[in-house]
């Protein structure tokens, strides 16, 4: 039931659900940001007036209650004047809103949560707003039908956000286009390990329960922001340049991970080499049970497994953290620029290590006799560049046609071009947000005499499947 933390006299009150605010007779100040960023796909996530800076969680779960209790601390910069704004919340008790420190007002439509300051914010102004929530954090199912959100382990709980299920374990603005810093304290009962994103700062025990202080420097989308709670096997190590590499296992899973996720420092290396500079300040990996969660996503400096993964499957996810975690999505009509990358990741990766080239990769697929996806023909449903509804987002164009594309423009420009692309694309949009038309309008730049007209035509595009010359 929606409800007001503040009392306000009966004009007041019209105009502040007016989404007005009087100011020296007939001027209007302020006025609410939208409440979604109108994604192609949805268009209802993400918030209008605003860009988050930092989120700081500090979070209590009881795996036995199945109970969630937190506090966020979110601070943004008003991108125009506000005398409203919105925060992305699914489920979830709210049970107090301060803006700057004062009581707000706030009010709950289905993900809606709307915040109303004491006093309006100015363009340019940045603020912070205090949410205490508590509750059962929801699991939803994807309009592709996997489940995301909050999920039980056998041991804890597992946070994913991809593409929406963030907003069911703390409130924000959950689009790819708005990224930010975090601080994630969690609490759990002592015995249980709280992993995130980042960089561990610190752990304390006291009467029987344990905190974890997580920080990521770094902008990171919500989508990419994960927690996972449970016990696990802790390795840390370093790649030759340094980097910290943390690994979380379920014990179920730590025989059979051992070897595969041994060879992370290793693939870090070859990755810097062919994508440039490694963009966050550490690397590792969370192996789930595999009933825990149905596919691996690829969490900021942390990629999440249903059980023991493949060598294949672990380049995927770490190349992702250039190509999806660094440079992000404007919208989630560009995940080809996710998808395809890391695809082609794996191509380049057994091309360097003894297997396939990409080439016969490549032919294969256009031939319809690859190993993978089970029926070849699915990758011809859609162009890449546009999938048809939010449900075909992940489906094998966008992953496989999408690192066709790739190879294209790598046939046309060659070798040495083909890799000033790939690595100064990353280094570009590092920490930022793309699209489509930014990356076709960065090839075209780097390689000026070459006609990719062709390319973007029929196979970035194009429907159905494209001639071979």
């Amino acid at each position: 039931m929606p409800r007001s933390s503040v009392t306000v006299p009966f004009a007041l009150a019209l105009s502040l659900v007016l989404g007005v605010t009087a100011c020296g007779g007939d001027d209007v100040h302020g006025k609410p940001g939208a409440s979604g960023v109108g994604d192609p796909y949805f268009p209802k996530m993400g918030n209008g007036g605003y860009d988050v800076t930092h989120y700081g969680l500090t979070l209590s779960y009881e795996p036995r209650g199945k109970r969630l209790k937190g506090t966020a601390e979110i601070t943004a910069r008003a991108s125009q004047d506000l005398s409203a704004f919105h925060l992305d919340l699914l489920g979830l008790k709210v049970s107090d809103v301060t803006v700057e420190g004062r009581e707000a007002g706030w009010s709950r439509a289905g993900q809606e949560l709307t915040v109303r300051p004491h006093d309006d914010l100015d363009k340019g102004e940045t603020f912070r707003v205090t949410v205490r929530y508590s509750g059962s954090p929801e699991t939803i199912t994807d309009p592709d039908t996997s489940e995301e959100g909050w999920l039980r382990t056998a041991d804890g709980a597992l946070g994913l956000g991809e593409p929406t299920g963030s907003m069911t374990w703390f409130p924000g603005n959950h689009h790819p286009s708005d990224k930010a810093a975090y601080d994630v304290r969690i609490t759990v009962p002592e015995g249980l390990q709280a992993v995130s994103n980042g960089e561990l700062t610190s752990e304390t025990t006291a009467k029987g329960r344990t905190t974890y202080a997580w920080h990521t420097a770094e902008p990171m989308a919500s989508y990419v922001a994960t927690l996972a709670i449970g016990r696990y096997d802790i390795t840390r190590s370093t790649t030759k340049n340094g980097l910290p590499v943390y690994v979380a296992v379920d014990p179920t899973q730590a025989e059979a991970s051992k070897k595969v996720l041994g060879g992370i420092p290793g693939i870090m290396d070859w990755a810097e080499y062919n994508f440039g500079p490694y963009p966050f300040s550490s690397t590792g990996a969370i192996v789930e049970r595999g009933e825990d969660a149905g596919y691996a996503l690829e969490t900021q400096t942390r990629p999440v497994f249903p059980g023991a993964p493949d060598t294949a499957t672990l380049v995927h996810e770490l190349a992702h953290q250039w190509f999806g975690d660094s440079v992000t999505p404007k919208s989630w009509r560009d995940m080809w620029l996710n998808e395809g990358f890391a695809t082609y990741a794996e191509w380049l990766w057994q091309e360097d290590h003894d297997g396939d080239t990409a080439d016969e990769i490549f032919n294969s697929l256009y031939q319809g006799d690859y190993r993978e996806p089970a029926d070849n023909s699915e990758i011809w449903a859609y162009p890449p560049a546009d999938p048809p509804g939010a449900a075909q987002i992940s489906d094998p164009p966008v992953y496989y046609r999408g690192a066709m594309v790739l190879h294209k423009i790598r046939e046309l420009v060659g070798d040495d071009t083909f890799y000033d692309i790939v690595q100064g694309w990353a280094a570009t949009h590092r920490h930022a947000s793309a699209d489509t038309a930014d990356f076709t309008a960065y090839v075209e730049k780097t390689a000026p005499d070459k006609d990719f007209s062709g390319i973007w035509k029929d196979w970035l595009y194009g429907k159905g499947k494209p001639d071979q010359p």
